[in-house]
């Protein structure tokens, strides 16, 4: 139990004792409780918005509820002072003891330190990535595909079962272009010369595909009409693509638990499923579309589609979920495909491109309309990266044809500077990747200002291994004020998880370590104008000793954000 739980579980104690006094009704609803840090640290360590929740409820004035519990929490050992602030908040300042037993639980917590259990028992489906299986990845890609596997890991870290999902779309219109681009490279391969046209897929990558399509049909489909072999390219190319696609995410250690077929789906008659039962419930009914805007009714012909009652959950119209060939519309398939999540999860989560913000509404409805509003759905926007090198635009790469390749990107810069700068700003946040500045030796690079702090405390442990400082018990009393500021950052770790989870936001763990980071090394430097206020006092073994143990809880702490985000910690900066 960390300290914040633990105080929760003190808050709890100190309301029953109010019920069991008189004092309070029972049965009060106590979820909207907090316990946190105060924003002005000056007014204490914890503050609590207790009387203030249930003073209306309980009937009682908000001052004489803190006063009462503010009797109550002083008689915790851990407690040093109780103030209460008008008009009813508690502020708490804890004894410095407390602080020193937090350290020792990091310690004693290890690589579980922060480990949450508030989503035990809760699946949670995350899909992401999920781009048209038409070429490898580039970077276009990479911001949601970091984003949502360090969601994932932040989740499963908090105690969900997370389900990694990748949507391929290989229902739609651009795998026919991709089979057709592909062919053109069967015959490139068979000696033929070719030019690919505007609009199929120029990019080198398709050559290696139709080099093997040629050793295995020779000159069979090379002039055959294209009903002949669409098909068979059609399955044959995205599979090429889903094997480099699941190359290129390997080179970020991102690895999918699932990938849903959309032609499968539609197969299994998914949609015809998911319509009936929205039928069922009156969702969807036969209707027509009003004219598009800028269309006059003379120039419109309406036609009667079936269509969901996406207004009856805040849409601003309702959607077809089939066009007038009877195909289904990009909504109706994404429709099933929602469905089909749910029937496995407690809780659904896309990451999206910013682009599909205009789509948000509707699915959201529609999720809600298909699970009676008991799974929780979050869409998760995710703005583009602008790739710069010492400030201007990042060319193309040949071998794509049109973008940057993600594997290139990997190459230049490694897997742990990426996924780290992913992290780096919100997700719906506009971002700039500068080859230049991630890969600088500077506290402006979060990169590597957190890493350094890490490699810093493993250089010290080194150094006094070397200095012949015995690693005996570390006498926590020795640390001061000063120090004991940084463990009272480090104990909110196990916090920042349980909000940042709660959030869907991995971005949090970035910036919480940065700072954690900041503070370290601040105490650090301290030492270079002060040498007896060094991590390492050479004539002085147990301040030595107490330091090295606050300097390894803060080394834990930083590889268990790292962890999360799926970054290594390094133990040596080069």
């Amino acid at each position: 139990m960390t300290l914040y739980t633990r105080f929760a579980a003190h808050m709890d104690a100190a309301l029953d004792a109010l019920v069991d006094a008189g004092t309070l009704p029972t049965g009060l609803d106590r979820k909207h409780v907090t316990v946190e840090p105060p924003r002005d640290t000056t007014h204490g360590d914890l503050a609590t918005n207790a009387a203030m929740v249930l003073a209306k409820p309980a009937g009682l004035k908000p001052r004489d509820l803190a006063d009462a519990l503010a009797g109550e929490l002083s008689r915790l050992e851990e407690v040093g002072e109780v103030a209460v602030a008008c008009p009813g908040f508690i502020n708490l300042r804890l004894t410095d003891g407390a602080w020193r037993s937090e350290l020792a639980a990091i310690a004693d917590a290890g690589d579980d330190y922060g480990r949450s259990r508030t989503g035990e028992g809760i699946t949670v489906n995350i899909e992401y990535v999920s781009a048209n299986p038409t070429g490898p990845m580039h970077m276009g890609h990479c911001r949601g595909a970091v984003v949502g596997d360090a969601l994932a890991n932040l989740l499963a870290f908090a105690g969900h079962r997370v389900i990694r999902e990748y949507y391929v779309n290989d229902a739609g219109g651009q795998v026919d272009v991709l089979a057709r681009s592909v062919h053109l490279r069967y015959r490139e391969a068979l000696g033929e010369s070719v030019v690919i046209p505007e609009g199929l897929y120029p990019g080198d990558y398709l050559v290696p595909v139709g080099r093997a399509l040629a050793t295995e049909f020779a000159h069979r489909f090379a002039d055959e009409p294209e009903s002949d072999w669409l098909a068979l390219f059609r399955t044959r190319s995205v599979a090429a693509m889903l094997v480099l696609i699941r190359d290129d995410l390997a080179l970020l250690g991102i690895h999918h638990d699932v990938f849903a077929s959309e032609a499968e789906l539609q197969a299994a008659g998914k949609p015809e499923a998911a319509e009936a039962e929205l039928r069922a419930r009156d969702l969807v009914y036969d209707g027509f579309l009003d004219a598009p805007k800028g269309e006059t009714p003379e120039d419109w012909e309406p036609v009667e589609l079936p269509l969901f009652r996406s207004t009856a959950f805040g849409d601003d119209q309702d959607r077809a979920i089939r066009k007038s060939n009877g195909q289904w519309t990009y909504f109706g398939a994404d429709l099933a495909y929602h469905f089909q999540k749910a029937q496995s999860a407690d809780a659904l989560i896309d990451i999206w491109g910013a682009d599909h913000a205009g789509t948000v509404k509707r699915i959201v409805a529609a999720v809600a309309a298909l699970t009676g509003g008991k799974t929780r759905f979050d869409v998760k926007l995710v703005q583009m990266v602008r790739l710069l090198r010492a400030g201007e635009p990042v060319k193309m790469s040949k071998r794509s044809g049109n973008f940057v390749t993600l594997a290139d990107v990997v190459e230049e810069v490694g897997r742990d500077v990426v996924r780290f700068t992913m992290l780096t700003r919100r997700s719906d946040a506009q971002m700039d990747f500068d080859f230049a500045k991630v890969v600088e030796a500077s506290k402006d690079n979060p990169v590597f200002y957190v890493n350094y702090a890490h490699a810093r405390i493993a250089s010290l442990h080194r150094r006094a291994d070397e200095a012949g400082i015995a690693a005996g018990k570390a006498d926590l009393s020795r640390l001061d004020t000063q120090e004991l500021a940084l463990v009272k950052l480090a104990a909110q770790f196990p916090r920042v998880v349980e909000t940042a989870a709660a959030a869907r936001e991995p971005h949090r763990i970035a910036f919480y370590l940065y700072d954690l980071a900041a503070e370290f090394h601040a105490l650090w430097n301290v030492g270079n104008d002060s040498p007896d206020r060094r991590f390492l006092v050479p004539d002085d073994a147990d301040a030595t000793r107490a330091r090295l143990f606050l300097a390894a809880a803060i080394g834990q702490i930083i590889r268990n954000g790292l962890a999360i985000m799926g970054v290594e910690a390094r133990s040596e900066m080069h």
